[in-house]
C-alpha cells in the first residue's frame, strides 16, 4: 500500500488550512475560499488517479477486454 498519498494530502490539507487561516485575518475571504477549492481539486486529481490504477488492475485480474 503506498502510504505516502495518505501523507501528501494531509499534508495538502495542513497547508491549506494554515493558509486559509491567514487569509481570513487578513480579510480576503475571497482568495481563502478559491484555496480552498484549489486543494480541493488537488486532492481529487490524486485521488482518480489512485482510482484509475486501481481499475486497471482490477481489469489485469479478470482480464476484462
Amino acid at each position: 500500500m503506498d502510504i505516502t498519498l495518505i501523507y501528501r494530502i494531509a499534508g495538502v490539507g495542513l497547508l491549506i488550512s494554515i493558509l486559509n487561516i491567514v487569509l481570513k485575518q487578513a480579510g480576503r475571504e475571497e482568495q481563502a475560499h478559491m484555496l480552498t477549492l484549489a486543494g480541493v481539486i488537488v486532492v481529487l486529481i490524486a485521488v482518480i488517479q489512485l482510482i484509475s490504477r486501481l481499475f486497471s488492475a482490477v481489469e489485469q485480474v479478470f482480464q476484462v477486454f
